[in-house]
């Protein structure tokens, strides 16, 4: 099947500067609701479901990040494993993921996890687990703004080995490999989940591809880890991420591996 140059999703002038951009939003954000000038920071993850932040902010563990400049979302301060990580909840989809990852790079953040809830395609993979994604299917529409068209984008972030590591230690099942990154959840269907499954992809999910992208089109750090938890396959319970302490845990093994990473950038 050949592809139209000119159908828009692959329609880019990659080479071109951004005429909008994150730098110029954050000023303005600034400027209309009087945020003073500071930066987020170095970690900073984006979860996707939003329960966990709650929790820890009913908790008393996360804090309002004040100096956060953005008109779409609010910030969380928490400390773990010895280092401040900012939290941003409910960052669906990969428009949105790399919309705030923009923004919090613009704002000096180092490091960028997504944790990112997602589907079993293997049906060898145990539910429920950890997945490090290592590269992503890109069936999407935010990577083409940032790279040519292409089926995959691999994450070149040196943090990946070292989230493997870590994460360990929450006593989940780790698995790293391929993700297939989809905008439409609600059309997946056999024949893809099949094929998919056939060319070694783990889970499915909705913002890897385009995080991966941005990272490689912008230099940052990105990593997406995704808690699968369910299955079209699985008669089981669906939708098991576990307590709201394996959410802590895991939060923490990602806040041990971006600190490793800062130590050794």
């Amino acid at each position: 099947m050949t592809h139209d140059s000119n159908l828009p999703i692959l329609d880019h002038a990659l080479a071109q500067p951004s005429a909008f951009t994150a730098k110029h939003l954050i000023a303005d954000v600034r400027r209309s609701r009087q945020i003073p000038n500071g930066h987020v920071p170095p970690v900073c993850i984006l979860e996707f479901d939003g329960d966990l932040t709650d929790w820890l902010v009913q908790e008393g563990m996360a804090k309002p990040f004040r100096p956060w400049a953005c008109f779409h979302t609010s910030m969380f301060a928490v400390n773990l494993e010895g280092i401040t990580c900012g939290v941003v909840a409910r960052t669906i989809g990969g428009p949105y993921a790399v919309l705030i990852a923009e923004q919090l790079q613009a704002a000096g953040a180092k490091v960028i996890i997504g944790l990112t809830s997602a589907g079993r395609v293997s049906p060898d993979l145990p539910l429920p687990c950890l997945v490090v994604a290592t590269s992503a299917i890109r069936d999407e529409g935010t990577s083409y703004h940032y790279l040519p068209p292409a089926t995959e984008v691999a994450c070149k972030s040196a943090v990946i080995p070292l989230l493997e590591r870590e994460l360990v230690a929450t006593g989940w099942p780790i698995r790293s490999g391929k993700v297939w990154t989809t905008d439409a959840p609600y059309r997946e269907t056999k024949v893809q989940l099949e094929k998919w499954a056939r060319e070694g992809v783990l889970a499915v999910e909705m913002q890897a591809a385009s995080l991966f992208a941005f990272g490689i089109a912008r230099q940052a750090c990105v990593a997406s880890v995704a808690m699968v938890s369910n299955a079209v396959d699985h008669a089981g319970e669906q939708f098991d991420t576990g307590s709201q302490d394996d959410g802590l845990r895991i939060l923490k093994g990602i806040a041990r591996a971006a600190r490793s990473f800062l130590a050794t950038a």
